[in-house]
């Protein structure tokens, strides 16, 4: 316990790790398709960094089985980035669950958390080189 009788780890920073079999396969992917470079490098695992949080993606003999959302980015157009990501070669997965439906990729979601102060939000998923699933979200004020 903290001195105010909260966990150590409300104060902690989260990050995400993301698998890779192949790490050569993912960097090219994360800088070629997704624009993004590592802000630093050791063997076996890049440093991402988006929006001041940081992402490692990591080599790996295990795989994700890319069935439920393991990241995702929060954006302020979410139809400029889907078309951008298409354009360069990003498939983006068609929904249709109850509650859950995509129209050309993207999918109005209802609600959202009550403290982020959205009434929903606009969500697109795609599959990295290496099977994780990630997720675009627009907030919808």
């Amino acid at each position: 316990m903290d001195t105010d009788g909260r966990m150590f780890l409300t104060r902690g920073k989260v990050a995400t790790r993301l698998p890779a079999q192949d790490l050569d396969r993912a960097r090219r992917f994360y800088a070629e398709v997704l624009g993004l470079e590592p802000v630093d490098e050791r063997p076996g695992g890049l440093l991402y960094r988006c929006g001041g949080v940081d992402f490692v993606v990591f080599r790996s003999t295990g795989a994700s089985p890319g069935t439920f959302t393991q990241m995702a980015w929060e954006v302020a157009d979410i139809e400029a980035v889907v078309a951008e990501l298409r354009r360069r070669g990003v498939e983006f997965e068609e929904v249709d669950v109850p509650g859950l439906r995509t129209v050309g990729g993207i999918a109005e979601v209802e609600g959202n958390y009550p403290s982020k102060g959205y009434r929903g939000e606009r969500g697109a998923w795609f599959h990295d080189s290496e099977g994780n699933l990630l997720a675009i979200g627009e907030p919808v004020v």
